[in-house]
């Protein structure tokens, strides 16, 4: 077939996130799917990782990445902070859910 074009395709695969009850964001991704760029611009190494886990805190010493602080200070996600704030705030009135 002459002038017949070949086709070029890409298999995508999907990234996961998971988010984590009172812990981090938990990233998954088949090698080489995921670019993560560090705050100076430059990309960061994920070389042989098919997962990691990014601090959702804010009190990680390793950022971007999880390094269990959040166990230590209580860290909760901001619906729950939210939620329990309101039920101190208004103790004896029910709330919708």
């Amino acid at each position: 077939m002459s002038g017949a074009r070949e086709a070029s395709c890409r298999i995508l695969h999907m990234v996961k996130i998971t988010v984590r009850p009172k812990s981090s964001l938990r990233v998954e991704f088949a090698p080489g799917e995921l670019e993560l760029i560090g705050e100076d611009g430059q990309p960061i190494d994920l070389t042989g990782k098919p997962a990691i886990s990014l601090c959702r805190c804010g009190g990680s010493t390793n950022k971007p990445f999880c390094d269990g602080t959040h166990s230590r200070i209580g860290f909760m996600a901001a619906e729950e902070a939210v939620s329990q704030a309101v039920k101190q705030e208004l103790p004896n009135q029910d709330l919708p859910k």
